[in-house]
């Protein structure tokens, strides 16, 4: 597989789609000792993990967190509420161990890499780092995209070469569970962009608060990214749109997202950016939406629209926008009920449990008739 400059293969996707196995998956819920569909989303849940599986015994091992950093040269342009630096702080703070993701990725024991992507300066080592310490993976494209106000954020080559680096990122991970995230100052603004551009969404309805905006700051940040959009209205295509407007972190991500379906791995979705890279995958392969568990329903403005788009039905709507990867772990834990559902809940038969009758249901045989009859 190349991944240079000039040329990328990305691997093929195929769809989970198998009505034998569906019928097979489905009758092993629906013989569970509870009524039909009575669990939910679990069911629905295990169904897909099934699939991405292709077996109807479900295994969840290994899991891990990647969290992918770059830094938005748009960021010159003030819309973001936070300075550049930030990034490498952030960075710096995932690798001391004092993240909230470092807190979730060690409650719920999920294996977890930092990737620079394309954080605007060199990150150094850190000193006495803590023995569960993330691995840090050097994976730079670029100092930071540049200013996509005053022209592309990045070329052709260097989307290849980020989609690329995450493919192969994903090639040296353990596990069969991937949660995504990312950390990046400006990186709601190409997120939004990209929302904009590959669904056809107002650009008002796609542009958020992002890191906390005031409304007079978020007014500033709609008007530079109208400026923006039209600037590169002649981009079209999705390596096009990508280099035109997206970020090193969203398209490293969207290439590990194609090559995690690829091996048939469960792709567990954070919140926007992470979207906007799902976004991005699926208009390269469009199959991989079919190994993708939304983990949440994020507070930014465009990502309720986001997951219509994706045709994504959220685990969770917390009211969470920090993005690091952070509600895929809170969510981690249904995956968890829906593998253990499938696999360990007892079958009427073995629970020696009667089943649902097929007669017309008949009215309590303890309530009097006349009562039965007034009731509302």
């Amino acid at each position: 597989m190349s991944t240079s400059s000039a040329s990328l293969k990305l691997p093929q996707v195929a769809s989970t789609a198998d009505a034998t196995l569906e019928a097979a998956l489905r009758h092993k819920l629906d013989n569970k000792t509870k009524p039909i569909g009575a669990l939910g989303k679990l069911e629905s849940l295990a169904l897909q993990i099934g699939l991405i599986q292709r077996s109807t015994t479900l295994c969840l091992e290994q899991p891990q967190v990647v969290v992918f950093a770059a830094d938005h040269g748009i960021a010159d342009e003030g819309v973001s509420a936070y300075p550049q630096a930030v990034t490498l702080q952030m960075v710096l703070n995932m690798m001391r161990g004092g993240a909230a993701v470092n807190v979730l990725a060690r409650q719920h024991g999920f294996g977890m890499t930092v990737v620079d992507a394309g954080v605007a300066s060199a990150i150094p080592d850190v000193p006495e780092p803590p023995a569960d310490a993330p691995a840090l993976l050097r994976r730079k494209i670029g100092f930071g995209t540049r200013n996509m106000a005053r022209g592309q954020a990045m070329t052709g080559a260097q989307a290849l070469s980020a989609l690329g680096a995450g493919m192969d990122v994903v090639n040296h991970l353990p596990g069969n569970v991937i949660a995504f995230g990312e950390m990046g100052i400006g990186n709601t603004s190409s997120a939004a962009l990209l929302l904009s551009r590959f669904c056809s969404v107002q650009l008002d309805d796609a542009v958020g608060r992002g890191t906390g905006l005031n409304d007079a700051q978020l007014d500033h940040k709609q008007r530079v990214l109208f400026d923006v959009s039209r600037k590169h209205r002649e981009a079209k295509t999705p390596l096009a749109v990508l280099a035109a407007m997206g970020g090193f972190e969203i398209a490293m991500m969207a290439g590990a997202m194609i090559q995690a379906a690829a091996s048939r791995r469960v792709i567990l979705v954070d919140g926007f950016i992470a979207g906007a890279a799902a976004l991005v995958a699926r208009e390269l392969r469009p199959a991989v939406t079919d190994y993708m568990v939304f983990t949440h329903r994020s507070a930014e403005l465009g990502h309720r629209l986001m997951l219509i788009h994706l045709q994504g039905q959220p685990l969770l709507d917390l009211e969470m926008r920090l993005g690091e990867g952070s509600g895929a772990l809170v969510a981690w834990p249904l995956l968890q009920s829906a593998m253990l559902i499938m696999n360990e809940m007892a079958t009427f038969e073995s629970a020696g449990v009667s089943q649902q009758s097929d007669s017309p249901a008949q009215p309590h045989p303890t309530a009097p008739p006349d009562e039965l009859a007034t009731m509302v």
